[in-house]
C-alpha cells in the first residue's frame, strides 16, 4: 500500500501503459482518475478497477477540457497528489519531410502542448500544499531516436528536457517531476511505431532490445509506482529508461 491515501490523474488512462499504471496505483491504495478522450473505454477500465477509479472524458489538447479534468478531481478528492502525463500519439513511419503538417501538429499538440496545459492546471492545486508528483511518460525515442519517426522522437526529447526544467523550478515548492522512457510495448501505438505489425517487423524491433521483449503495462506500473511514492522522495529530474537495455 505504498500509495495509500494518495490521489492521481492518469491521462490516456483507459488503455495501454496508462491503464497499467492506474491498475498498479489502485492496487497500492490510491484513488485514480482515468482521463481519456475515449470515454467509453475509460468507463469500462474504471469499472474493472473498482470504486477507487473514476473515468473522465478529457481532450488533453484542449485547455477547457484539461481544466475540467483537474476541477472534477479536486472536487471529488479535495487534493491531487500525482499527475501522470501519459497520453501520447505518433505519426506513421515516414521520411521526416514527408510527414504531413496535420500529423506534425497532432503529435505536438498531444505530446507537447498537453503537458503545458496539464501542468498549468495542476500547479495551483499542488503548490499550496508544498507537495506533489508529476510523472511524464517520454520514450527511448527521445534518447536514442529511430529513423522515420523524426517528429515523434523530437516531441519526446522535448518532454525529457521539460521534465528536468520543471524539476529544477518546482523543487522549492516541494513538487517532484520525473519521466519514464519506455521502449515500444504491447499498446495501441505499437503498430503505428512499426508501420505494420508482422512477425518480421516485431523481430526487427526486438533485436534492438537486449532483454528480448517489449515493455509491458506491468513494467510501467511498477516503475511509475516507485517514482510517485514517498520511497522516491529524493528523486527528481530523472528520465528513467524502462527499456530492457535498448539505450545502453
Amino acid at each position: 500500500m505504498r500509495l495509500e491515501g494518495k490521489t492521481a490523474i492518469v491521462t490516456g488512462g483507459a488503455s495501454g501503459f496508462g491503464a497499467g499504471m492506474a491498475r498498479k496505483f489502485v492496487a497500492e491504495g490510491a484513488r485514480v482518475m482515468l482521463a481519456d478522450v475515449n470515454h467509453d473505454l475509460a468507463v469500462e477500465t474504471a469499472a474493472e478497477l473498482g470504486p477507487s477509479a473514476m473515468a473522465q472524458h478529457t481532450d488533453v489538447t484542449d485547455a477547457a477540457s484539461v481544466q475540467a479534468m483537474v476541477d472534477t478531481a479536486q472536487a471529488a478528492w479535495g487534493h491531487i497528489d500525482i499527475m501522470v502525463n501519459n497520453a501520447g500519439v505518433t505519426h506513421l513511419p515516414a521520411a521526416l519531410e514527408e510527414v504531413t503538417e496535420e500529423d506534425f501538429d497532432h503529435v505536438l499538440a498531444v505530446n507537447v502542448k498537453a503537458v503545458y496545459l496539464t501542468t498549468r492546471a495542476i500547479l495551483p492545486v499542488m503548490k499550496p500544499h508544498k507537495s506533489g508528483v508529476i510523472l511524464n511518460i517520454a520514450s527511448t525515442a527521445g534518447v536514442s531516436p529511430r529513423p522515420r519517426l523524426n517528429w515523434y522522437n523530437a516531441s519526446k526529447g522535448w518532454l525529457i528536457t521539460a521534465t528536468k526544467a520543471m524539476a529544477v523550478e518546482l523543487a522549492p515548492d516541494g513538487i517532484r517531476v520525473n519521466a519514464l522512457n519506455p521502449v515500444a510495448g504491447e499498446t495501441p501505438l505499437l503498430k503505428s511505431f512499426m508501420g505494420e505489425d508482422t512477425p518480421e517487423m516485431r523481430a526487427k524491433f526486438l533485436a534492438t532490445i537486449p532483454l528480448g521483449r517489449f515493455s509491458t503495462a506491468e513494467d510501467m506500473g511498477n516503475a511509475a509506482c516507485f517514482l510517485c511514492s514517498d520511497e522516491a522522495s529524493m528523486i527528481t529530474g530523472v528520465a528513467m529508461e524502462v527499456d530492457g537495455g535498448r539505450c545502453i
